[in-house]
């Protein structure tokens, strides 16, 4: 679980993200993957919608990274439960904060390449000891 903005907006935009938002107070929750283009201009969001089964939720654009964009090839509309929990988060992440009533977890490997985590410090970021030096991310 991030305990930090910081770390969270580091994880999800590293190119290779999986997220799990969970709700303090309902306990609802929805994974997501976030995957940036070959160009690096736009991370696709994917909604975990069965078992293993993604589906394209929103699109968010490098220059708006806190806006999500949805089109006709969404799997849910704007008012979806899914769609306004990951706005919210961004929207949370974009102001530097991450509110009591939202969980935002990580999966245990590395935004950015996938490898498996396994050092403590690591963990907590969602970012290996490789791939932070890459990123210019304090180890």
């Amino acid at each position: 679980m991030f305990k930090n903005a910081q770390d969270a907006h580091k994880y999800i935009f590293a190119g290779n993200a999986t997220i799990t938002l969970q709700s303090n107070k309902t306990g609802t929750h929805f994974t997501y993957r976030i995957r940036k283009s070959d160009k690096g201009d736009v991370f696709f969001v994917q909604l975990l919608t069965g078992p293993d089964n993604y589906s394209y939720l929103a699109c968010i654009f490098a220059d708006k990274p806190y806006h999500l964009h949805y089109s006709r090839k969404s799997c849910a509309g704007a008012d979806a439960p899914s769609f306004r929990a990951m706005s919210y988060a961004l929207k949370h992440i974009y102001d530097n904060k991450i509110p009591d009533a939202l969980e935002i977890r990580h999966e245990g490997s590395c935004g950015r390449c996938g490898r498996p985590l396994t050092v403590p410090s690591s963990i907590d970021r969602g970012i290996g000891p490789d791939c932070a030096a890459l990123m210019c991310v304090a180890a």
